[in-house]
Formats: C-alpha cells, structure tokens, sequence
C-alpha cells in the first residue's frame, strides 16, 4: 500500500521493515504509528483510553481521537531481545490523570508480524475508572489512489454451525465520503465487529483485514476470549484501524485503577504484506499463531482422532456400543480415541442439568470405565474423555457443596443459563474441584486426550465485589487460562481439544495453550466444505478438527466427500465403522493411510485459497496449502449445477512443470491438468457432491 505523504517535525522512534511501521513523536511529545511520510494528521494516537470524566474530543460510535489518548506524551522507549525475540517498549504519560502507558511491541528478526500489548499504571493520588483501552492503533491505511477509495474491508461472521463465514465491502461501502470540507469534522461511525459474552466467536471472527487493489493487505487478530472489538473508519482522507479488548459500551467493563496499581490489556497481532492478498497475508498470521502458542508434541506429530459422538453415539455411549467402535476404529489407523459426551451420565432425568461431579456411570459401563479405557490401548489407541469443565449443572451437588463465591454471580444471584452454573476460576475451590477432576483423569486412569467443551453463553460476566461483570469476566478468562497451562504443566503429554458448542471459542487467547480447536458441530456433510476450507484463517491447519463421520449407509462417493474435508487439517473420525462393508472400509483406511503420509508438510504448510474464500453457498470450493515440498489442493463440487470443472489459479507454482497426482480417493474418474505457463489447474468430477486432494509437487 501507498503512503499519505505529508509534513511535519517528527522523530522516528521505532521501526519494522518487513511491516513497513515507524513510530513517530512529534514536539509536543505525542507518539504515532504509520508508514513513511504520512501527514501528522492521519495518523492516531498510540494509545487511546476512555475513563470516566474523561471521554472522547469528538463524540459518536468511534473509540478513538479520546482526550486521555490526545495527551500522553512521549517520556522514553527502549529495545530488548530475548530468545529470538524482540521486544521494544514505548511509554507514555498523561499529566493531567498521571495515567501511564507503555506499548508493548513483540516482535522477531524478519518476521512479517508484530505483536502488541499495553500496560496501564495509575500514577497519580485518585483512583481512575477505565472503560475502554486499545491495545493497537493504526492511522494513515491508503490505497493506490492515496486516499481510502481502492479499499476492501474484510470480516468472517461466526455462528453455531456457520463457522468462518468470510464477508467482504468496499471500505466506502462502509465508510462514505461525508464532504469532510464543508463540516470541519469527520463522521460519528464507523466499522466495527466485536463480541458478545463469554463465546469470544459466537457472532464473528476476532480478525479483520484491510486490502487494496494492487495486493496489499493489513490483517489482524485479537488474542481474547473474554470480550474483544475492531473498529475501522476514515480520519483526514486516510483509514484507521483500532484493536480493542473488552469495554464498558459492549461489554459491561470498566475496571478501576487505583493509585499504583495496573492493568494490561489483551494482546493484539497486525501482519502486513505488500503483495500476495489475503493468501499471503494468512501465511504471515500462521507464522505468528505458530510462534505464540505452547510448544506440544501434538502440533509435530499430528494423530488422527476418532471421536464417538458425531452422527454416532450422539452422547450415549455404552461398554457394548463402544467395543466394536474401539475395534473397527484401531483397525482403521486411529491413534486416538475420544468417549464423547454422556460417560458420567446414570441419571434418570439426563445430564444436561447433572453434571460437574464426573465421575463414570455405573450404569454404562458394568465392568467399569477402565475396562473400556485398555480396551482404547490394547488397540494401539491413547484414550481421549470429553469434559466441559467450566459449568456445573443446577442438579449437581457440587452446586450446593461449592461456595457460592466459586461461581458467577451478577446482582448478588449466581448466574444460571441453560440449566448450568459457571464457575469462576479465580476461586481456589472451583480450581481445586477441577485439578482433582484432571488429575483422575489424567493421571489415575491415564486419560491422554481431554475434550475440553464450553456449551452455554453465561452472558457479559460476573460481578466479585465491586468489579464489573465484564471485568469480572476478563478475570476468570485469564484464570482459566492459567489453569489449562498448569494442567500440562502436571500432565506434559496431555492433548487439550478446545471445543466451544463446535467454533464459538475459536481465539489465540484458548489456542496458544490448547493443542486443538473444534472447528463446527455441523452434522451435513454437504455444509462442511466451506467450514473446513476456511477454518486456517482461524486457526494454523495442524490445530484445525475438521469432522469426517463415514457410514455405513453412505456411497463411496459420500464416504470421500466427508472424509476429503479433513485431510489438510486435523482428522476427528466419526461413524460407525463396524459396519462398513469391505469396499467402504478400505476407503477409510486408504485415506487415513494418505494424512499420514502427508501430515509433517501440514505442520509446517500456509494456507491459500485458488477460488478465493469460501461462500457459504458455494458450488466449487477450493482450498490449499503450500508446503516446503508440495503443494496440496482438496476440491469440492456441491450440486449438479454450474458445470462439471473449474480452473484454478496457483500464482505460486506458475512456470513450474509439474503433473498433479490424486491422493484421495484413489479409484476415481475425476482428472486435473496443469497449465504451467498460465499457472492454471483444471479439475473435472463429473458428479456431483464429490471432493479430491491432490498433490503437486
């Protein structure tokens, strides 16, 4: 992208090439962030923050041009590496408030990615009641034009089922020419996505983007399952992006800063890239979700999983239905296998509102849970448990033997949603309750797979004392998160699934200590492709369960479709595979032969898209990962409309002479040629409701 040119007396404090970002300060001491040679005016304060008696210069919709951000002042910065990593820290200061402000701005030599936090410290005599905090800052955005005009904005919608739902506008679509001149001012609104409750990804991706015409790209995550927001708008002829966590107006926080204490925001990641679009720009943001998250031997070694409960055992599993599972499963290739909901389940009434204590029902498994769990081993398997350790339902008696400080409570009354309690996991006894839980599991029965669920949306938070629910939120989120780290701390070789109703949790904040992420609880194998396809703009491709539930009613045709979807990610393994007959069964088998042949390029692979991303109602859907040695490309055809092939367009591999090689499935009648001049794959499946894999090397 271009850059507004301008003038001014500016000093550059800080740069990073590969982003092309400077900070700036001026002579007054206020520091900015853009690229070379943008006009002062265009660009927005590095840190800006609402507190009350203490608002906005220009009221509206818009979180920034705030009268605390408009006076910290410059008052030193300094660099340190550690590790590979480099860390350059800018501190402001507000002199009417005394409030200070350090930006934290992490980053790695030739890395495409920069990352930020900020820390607050009340400095002065009186407390000071915060209500919203960037923890990014970003002004001066342009296209080839110089101005906003060539801009595209871009957003992905979340939803139960509906995961990863990209959408995109002209930025002047969304942000109109006002006639700036003839106003003095600029407009009230602006763009903006943020979350809701305690499912961080509940109604939308917590990352957006901006792109021009010519390439170029910023993209962006917020890095918090506890309330998050991104604004973006036009100041003085230019775009601006604003990276908040929670706040007061959509999120019920505020917190209070008392003199000498403070408070640090939710990191933020801002990747830009010059050419390539969005594919090069995801490539970028894999590398930095690679980076920060807990080393794990699972992200190396990548075992295929099956899980009882898609389109199988649905949360009624048993000794005798199990067995056979157990059995068909080994047989298959599996190397994990997971008992889904309903283990703990011996009440007459259900365990939807029951659960919490997790103990193993009786009634189930007659000879005992560990029958069941050497049964997983004696088939080469680690055995996996479901657990939705956050909630304890109403009937539990752990709702009555815990204090009633353990759980959520707003009005002074616990919180109840869905015939559950949550726990707050700031509270010694809710995390001593699931340390003992974990440890059972973990260690006494050797459990090597937890399934970590979180079904219900316990709303904006909870109030301990005088704390707003949204910060009170804030406060077990980060708990919570402290409690997953010491768990694998304990249990080092424990896998930790994040699964929130399917995709509604699907944040850097869970996944940088949790090794996996449940992409969707889809359950038609024909909505899954655009799911599976854009789930690595979530998520790194090695981190991304993708369910793949084969029947034995299914066609073989069906049974390659489902199982296509999962062989660039993560494979979750449903159906009830005992009862395949030969030919299906072999089909299985030979596809999870091919992941494990192909899976140590997928952990180190950035995603592309051939046909852009995925629409929800898409016929052809392509999705792609280039490896260090091959590139792969799985291909959907949904319905019998809009033609038998396509052409897809690899940038990456033009000029190279190459033949594509069908992976899977292998007995199939579709075909693909390569045009290495043009850079152009033509894949041809003659039917309809049919996927492929293919490699080209």
């Amino acid at each position: 992208m271009t850059a507004a040119v301008g003038t001014g007396e500016t000093a550059r404090l800080w740069s990073h090439p590969e982003l092309g970002l400077h900070a700036f300060v001026d002579a007054a001491g206020s520091v900015r962030l853009g690229t070379s040679d943008q006009a002062w005016a265009v660009l927005v304060p590095l840190v800006e923050v609402t507190a009350t008696g203490h608002g906005r210069l220009w009221s509206g919709e818009r979180f920034i041009e705030t009268a605390i951000g408009d006076r910290l002042a410059y008052r030193g910065h300094e660099t340190a590496k550690d590790a590979g990593r480099e860390r350059t820290t800018i501190r402001l200061a507000d002199p009417v408030t005394e409030l200070a402000a350090d930006l934290v701005l992490e980053t790695a030599p030739g890395a495409g990615f920069l990352r930020a936090r900020v820390r607050l410290v009340n400095e002065g005599g009186a407390p000071l009641r915060l209500e919203s905090v960037t923890t990014l800052t970003l002004g001066g955005i342009t296209g080839a034009d110089g101005g906003p005009d060539g801009l595209t904005l871009h957003w992905a919608d979340n939803d139960w089922l509906a995961e990863c739902r990209w959408r995109q506008a002209a930025f002047r679509n969304q942000a109109v020419p006002l006639s700036r001149s003839a106003h003095g001012h600029e407009g009230r609104g602006c763009f903006e996505r943020s979350s809701q409750g305690s499912w961080s990804t509940g109604r939308h991706l917590p990352v957006g983007a901006l792109t021009d015409q010519g390439g170029g790209a910023w993209l962006w995550q917020i890095e918090s399952s506890a309330g998050w927001r991104f604004e973006s708008g036009e100041r003085e002829g230019a775009a601006y992006v604003a990276l908040f966590g929670p706040d007061d107006a959509h999120h019920q926080w505020h917190h209070t800063l008392a003199p000498g204490e403070e408070f640090h925001t939710v990191p933020a990641a801002l990747v830009r890239v010059e050419e390539g679009g969005l594919d090069a720009a995801f490539g970028r943001l894999t590398d930095h979700r690679r980076a920060l998250r807990r080393d794990h031997p699972d992200h190396r070694t990548l075992p295929v999983i099956y899980n009882d409960y898609m389109n199988t055992l649905m949360g009624d599993p048993t000794t005798e239905k199990l067995m056979p599972l157990i059995e068909a499963a080994g047989a298959a290739g599996a190397e994990v296998f997971v008992i889904d909901a309903g283990w703990y389940d011996d009440d007459a009434q259900g365990w939807w509102d029951a659960v919490g204590a997790w103990q193993p029902a009786r009634g189930r498994f007659p000879g005992g849970i560990k029958e069941v769990l050497d049964a997983v081993r004696a088939h080469g398997m680690t055995p996996g448990l479901w657990l939705e350790p956050e909630v304890v339902g109403v009937r539990s008696p752990l709702a009555h033997t815990l204090p009633p400080e353990a759980f959520f409570r707003r009005g002074g009354v616990r919180v109840t949603e869905h015939g559950r309690h949550h726990l707050d996991l700031r509270h010694p006894a809710a995390r001593a309750h699931l340390d003992a839980v974990v440890d059972r599991l973990a260690g006494e029965w050797g459990v090597g797979y937890l399934k970590l669920d979180y079904n219900i949306n316990i709303g904006p938070g909870t109030e301990n004392g005088t704390e707003s629910p949204g910060a009170g939120l804030l406060g077990h989120h980060r708990a919570h998160l402290d409690w997953m780290a010491a768990v694998l701390d304990r249990h080092p070789g424990l896998v930790l699934e994040n699964c929130g109703s399917g995709g509604l949790r699907m944040d850097y904040a869970q996944l940088a200590v949790a090794q996996l992420q449940s992409t969707s609880d889809q359950q038609d194998p024909l909505r899954c492709p655009p799911i599976a396809a854009a789930a690595a703009t979530a998520v790194t491709p090695e981190q991304a369960a993708v369910w793949a539930y084969p029947q034995p009613h299914h066609t073989l045709d069906e049974i390659a479709f489902t199982l296509a979807g999962a062989l660039l990610g993560r494979i979750h393994l449903s159906g009830f595979l005992d009862r395949m007959n030969a030919d299906q069964f072999a089909l299985v088998r030979s596809a999870l032969d091919v992941y494990k042949d192909i899976r140590p390029e997928i952990a180190e692979a950035h995603p592309f898209w051939p046909l852009g991303l995925p629409g929800w109602d898409d016929s052809w859907i392509a999705q792609g990962l280039r490896g260090r040695q091959s590139t792969f490309v799985t291909v959907w055809r949904r319905g019998s409309a809009d033609g038998t092939s396509r052409e897809l367009t690899i940038t990456h591999l033009r000029g190279a002479q190459l033949q594509p090689s069908l992976l899977h499935p292998t007995a199939f009648d579709g075909t693909a040629q390569w045009k290495a001049a043009e850079g152009k794959l033509t894949v041809s499946l003659p039917r309809p409701d049919t996927a492929v894999l293919l490699r080209l090397r």
